[in-house]
């Protein structure tokens, strides 16, 4: 798994991976802007990834961001060693760099937002994962956005 180094250019697809559903965001081509696509319901891995496929397909994505459910100190836990393991059925599936990256807090964001714009239950619980795959994905390309412009910044100096 990598960990966001420099990776080909192309789409790139947010994941925000629970056990009922699976938000999905995919960024512009330039990497730049990360948007809602769908919530997929889960059913079984299987479907879960042939639904995916699909998605990687439509919209040419060459990396794959999946959020990694941290705990509020930091490390890893039960969470996020089955996000690990998803991570790594990902990358073997689809020969795709798959990254982890680190959701504590996107949920409990995405639940504010919603709360901004009124959005109520009916279709809050697909439009929070969806929005959380947007925040996981836009988290990750700022960061990447940031390190690249720094590094620039480096060695022009």
């Amino acid at each position: 798994m990598k960990s966001g180094q420099n990776s080909p250019s192309g789409r790139i697809l947010g994941l925000d991976v629970g056990a009922r559903r699976i938000g999905i965001a995919v960024s512009d081509p330039l990497g730049l802007t990360a948007q809602g696509l769908a919530t997929l319901q889960r059913r079984n891995r299987r479907n879960d990834f042939v639904e995916l496929r699909k998605v990687l397909d439509q919209h040419e994505v060459r990396e794959i961001v999946v959020g990694n459910p941290l705990r509020m100190s930091g490390e890893s836990g039960t969470q996020a060693d089955k996000m690990a393991a998803f991570a790594a059925q990902l990358q073997q599936t689809f020969s795709l760099p798959v990254h982890l990256w680190d959701e504590r807090l996107t949920t409990a964001e995405a639940h504010r937002l919603l709360d901004e714009t009124g959005i109520r239950n009916s279709r809050r619980k697909e439009v929070i994962d969806k929005m959380a795959a947007v925040l996981i994905l836009q988290s990750f390309l700022d960061a990447r956005a940031a390190r690249r412009s720094k590094d620039r910044s480096t060695t022009c100096d």
